[in-house]
């Protein structure tokens, strides 16, 4: 299914990206959307929405903010109790097939949990960004062997099979220096050590994966020139145009 991007222009400055993330301190504010959303009767059903983009893009952020402006139930990349991903930043060619196999774990048991919930979901990144994109990345950087790459792709291939695509699938797109930007805003201290040519080769793989993406709906936003997190009108046309793909969902 092609999908048509969303161009939503705002003018922020911007800063070029250096070898490596520098965390910045940056004080965060709550944002509150001055717009109002009223499900129709077609969307009383609930619905499996998720949020995919590369490292840096701000699908957490925009995760939490959907969540509590349309009252949707948020559900999380598992970050902060993974036990690799400090290791897997350390040591990537170590950890690479421990890291994938248990975000290929985590997230499937996350999707059965979606679809057991009778609740309409927000989700922090697809398990379809770990085979497309990350995985194979890994392997062709030379990160992750060959044995260890097929190995993840049957495992996939049969969790593939008792797995729905989302309703709406979100794609945040952002340029490498507006990725490396938001890394450095929220300082998490594991991702200092993320090369740039490592974010450009993930930017790559997304844009080869999404053009190709036919699974459901499919929705692009560009965020170069938005800023969600703090401007409640970005926030807002965001919201709609979520809200008139929805509406076009049955």
């Amino acid at each position: 299914m092609a999908s048509k991007p969303v161009t939503l222009k705002k003018n922020p400055s911007k800063s070029t990206a250096k070898d490596s993330v520098k965390p910045t301190s940056t004080k965060t504010s709550t944002v509150k959307s001055t717009e109002k959303y009223s499900p129709t009767k077609k969307q009383l059903s609930p619905l499996h929405i998720a949020i995919a983009g590369n490292i840096g893009a701000g699908k957490t952020t925009l995760a939490t903010l959907l969540a509590k402006n349309l009252k949707w139930e948020p559900h999380y990349e598992d970050v902060d109790d993974n036990p690799y991903l400090n290791d897997f930043y350390d040591d990537m060619q170590r950890w690479s097939f421990n890291l994938q196999i248990y975000f290929l774990n985590s997230r499937f048991e996350q999707i059965t949990k979606i679809r057991q919930s009778g609740k309409t979901v927000i989700q922090d990144r697809t398990i379809y960004e770990d085979a497309n994109i990350f995985a194979p990345n890994l392997h062709a950087m030379g990160l992750m062997t060959t044995r260890d790459f097929n190995n993840y792709q049957s495992l996939f291939n049969l969790m593939n099979k008792f797995v729905s695509p989302p309703d709406l699938m979100i794609y945040l797109r952002g340029s490498v220096p507006t990725l490396v930007n938001q890394i450095a805003r929220r300082g998490r201290d594991y991702e200092n050590s993320i090369r740039i040519d490592y974010l450009k080769r993930l930017n790559e793989r997304y844009e080869a994966w999404i053009s190709t993406y036919d699974q459901g709906k499919l929705l692009v936003i560009d965020i170069d020139d938005l800023n969600f997190a703090d401007n409640p009108e970005d926030l807002g046309k965001i919201i709609n145009k979520i809200n008139a793909e929805i509406n076009g969902l049955f």
